[in-house]
């Protein structure tokens, strides 16, 4: 669609890498915001926010190149400018913010807790940026809304097929996470025991990538003979982790009598 904001000779500013960025300004201004609202440290919150940004991109990328591996070029400009796999990026990020927390005796569940509004958000926002770019799209489709990219440079940077009507897989994620991202902020104003908004964020999210992956086109082995790919096992696992975590006895933090 608009992969490129401007390009100078033969470097350009991706728009995907500029709206990324927009999501995780955002998504971090959310996080502090209840971070400060719930009685946490705000530069320990945000110092938090940076490393974990850092581990998802790492992740997203590395769960990439195992998923390519071995046609992957590793160092090539496309695998560089590509988005990554959302899952992967989740996943690194989760364990490098429970050794960050436990590190610096924040609690845990309500530091999740804290987080998961502004990574829906931020996820939203960063997925409008895989539609600029035409990375991570849909199934041929002939519906009302199929989208058809026409932009050269698109196809050059990630192989979206051009001239053809496909799902708007990108757009079906975004919007659900935009959605996901205002019930989960009204959510934390409501009275709720630690763990409920990451548990309910793992679980909807979860759900929604699952379903939204018989849309998308990729290219992942199916294991198990079974007719899921690995990013859906993936999302299996973390919406059995949220409903853990939403599970109602004692709530994994009440005290036990004494």
């Amino acid at each position: 669609m608009f992969p490129k904001i401007f390009s100078i000779g033969t470097f350009f500013l991706p728009t995907y890498g500029v709206l990324v960025a927009l999501g995780f300004l955002t998504g971090l201004w959310i996080t502090v915001k209840i971070a400060k609202k719930n009685g946490l440290d705000g530069e320990k919150v945000t110092n938090l926010a940076v490393y974990v940004a850092l581990a998802g991109l790492i992740g997203a990328k590395l769960l990439m190149i195992a998923f390519d591996w071995p046609d992957i070029q590793i160092f090539s400009m496309s695998t560089l400018q590509a988005a990554g796999v959302f899952q992967g990026g989740l996943i690194l990020a989760l364990i490098t913010a429970f050794f960050y927390i436990r590190h610096n005796k924040l609690p845990v569940l309500a530091t999740a807790d804290a987080f998961a509004p502004g990574v829906a958000l931020g996820h939203a926002i960063g997925r409008l940026g895989c539609f600029a770019a035409g990375c991570c799209w849909g199934k041929e489709c002939h519906l009302p809304w199929a989208v058809t990219f026409r932009n050269p440079d698109a196809s050059a940077l990630t192989g979206v097929p051009l001239n053809v009507p496909l799902h708007p897989a990108q757009l079906y994620e975004s919007a659900s996470e935009a959605l996901l991202f205002a019930f989960l902020y009204w959510r934390c104003g409501r009275p709720h025991s630690p763990g409920q908004i990451i548990g309910l964020y793992l679980v909807i999210s979860s759900i929604v990538r699952f379903l939204i992956e018989f849309e998308r086109f990729h290219e992942q082995v199916l294991p198990f003979g079974l007719p899921l790919s690995i990013t859906q096992w993936i999302a299996i696992g973390l919406a059995i982790t949220g409903a853990v975590l939403l599970a109602p006895p004692n709530r994994m933090m009440k005290k036990s009598p004494a």
